[in-house]
């Protein structure tokens, strides 16, 4: 399966947040929109990703002041990203490798999506449901 196929299943819309909106901003629109990660767009484009464990662990170091500093202080940088042809085999070794949970999906250097370790998993649950089907009816129909 490719990320252009989980794409299709979930849709295309990316949750984005400015480098100089608040994290105060980051965190009630992680919890508006239910999810972990938001990508950091500037008028250039991507710039960065910030998730909840940027947070989390940046609170521990700045205290409860980080919450009104810009979104630019806490956000990764070094973006690992994917194309909508890759295989979610792919996927699965930048984010085991680089231990992370998001992955921007660029076309032509444009944001086109994202996907999730959770999409990953479906992926990988579908993928086991439909082999252990396969294996049933070979056993059952010999």
């Amino acid at each position: 399966m490719r990320v252009s196929d989980i794409l299709r299943g979930k849709g295309s819309v990316v949750a984005t947040i400015r480098p100089s909106a608040t994290v105060a901003d980051l965190l009630g629109r992680l919890a508006e929109h239910n999810i972990g990660a938001m990508v950091v767009l500037a008028p250039e484009g991507m710039v960065g990703i910030v998730s909840e464990r940027d947070v989390v662990r940046r609170l521990h170091e700045a205290g409860a002041e980080l919450l009104d500093r810009p979104v630019s202080e806490i956000m990764s940088t070094d973006v690992a990203s994917c194309g909508p042809d890759d295989g979610v085999d792919r996927l699965n070794s930048i984010m085991t490798e680089r231990r992370i949970r998001h992955l921007p999906v660029l076309k032509d250097d444009r944001l086109v999506g994202i996907v999730s370790i959770g999409d990953v998993v479906k992926v990988r649950m579908r993928e086991l449901e439909d082999s252990t089907e396969q294996l049933e009816a070979y056993i059952s129909h010999g």
